[in-house]
């Protein structure tokens, strides 16, 4: 459908914010600083609708390369839904994406509209709700992100996405308020873990390790750099079994949950070792 008047158009830097206070609307808490990263990984991933003249819809179609993209912040304000405008920037947003591999994180209730628009489900992640400590300290063997040779970080973090996702990886562990926490077992990084500050608490996200012990101390330096009391989210891959032990054993409570999708083939991640998903956004 083609509503007269209604044009989307590529977002500017600027207009990032405005998606991620949408999103805030819509329950998905996401982080004080992610626009800037967000829009770094790719400047041109990011489309606003305009209903004469006034913002109405969004999505984010951010491309990793030729190969493989993810879409998030599809949002349409409640006023103007049932119009066909969400669909006319969902067709933009696959158009950008076009060819490869297409990931998303859908709500529940959005899991058959995405089907017929050919994803299929991987796995279901489940977002965890716990608090932070207010200790600030790093168990043994655990250092800061900025003491860790770049190239060590990223070859480690191309493990556990589709595709290299460097420039991301590089924003991410450096924004304003964040901790980034690497493991290092014999001189090799072998887990690591950013928190961020949300609209609401805090994530931890990602969340990586080669096993649950490694997991469990990043996830406890991690929320003992969150104030105390202050809530802490957590997204687990219910593949990982050892992840949702890690939440329950942390008393952490389910308060959402999501579906990975692909459009294609299903890339076949290290689950095992993801204990905590990056962000729904951007995968």
């Amino acid at each position: 459908m083609s509503m007269e008047g209604y044009v989307i158009r590529e977002m500017a830097s600027n207009e990032v914010d405005l998606a991620i206070s949408w999103a805030d609307v819509e329950g998905w808490n996401p982080g004080l600083h992610d626009a800037e990263t967000f829009y770094t990984t790719d400047p041109h991933g990011f489309f606003l609708g305009i209903l004469d003249g006034k913002p109405v819809s969004s999505i984010s179609a951010v491309s990793y390369g030729e190969s493989y993209g993810f879409l998030g912040f599809y949002i349409v304000q409640p006023p103007f839904r049932g119009l066909g405008l969400g669909v006319e920037i969902w067709n933009a947003g696959m158009r950008r994406l076009m060819g490869g591999n297409i990931g998303l994180d859908a709500v529940l209730a959005q899991q058959r509209l995405y089907e017929r628009s050919g994803f299929r489900p991987c796995y279901k992640s489940v977002r965890y709700q716990g608090v932070g400590t207010g200790l600030e300290s790093k168990a043994k063997g655990l250092r800061y992100l900025s003491d860790v040779p770049i190239d060590d970080l990223l070859a480690y973090d191309d493990q556990f996405f589709p595709v290299p996702r460097h420039l991301f990886v590089k924003s991410w562990i450096r924004q304003p308020k964040g901790i980034a926490l690497g493991a290092l077992t014999e001189g090799e990084l072998t887990g690591y873990g950013v928190l961020r500050q949300c609209r609401l608490g805090y994530k931890i996200g990602p969340l990586f390790a080669d096993n649950e012990e490694i997991a469990d101390a990043l996830f406890r330096s991690l929320c003992s750099y969150a104030p105390r009391g202050a809530p802490v989210f957590l997204d687990v891959p219910q593949p990982n079994a050892a992840a949702l032990d890690l939440a329950l054993r942390h008393n952490m409570n389910p308060v959402f949950e999501t579906v990975r999708m692909y459009s294609k083939e299903d890339p076949g991640l290290p689950m095992g070792r993801t204990f905590g998903v990056t962000t729904f956004e951007l995968g």
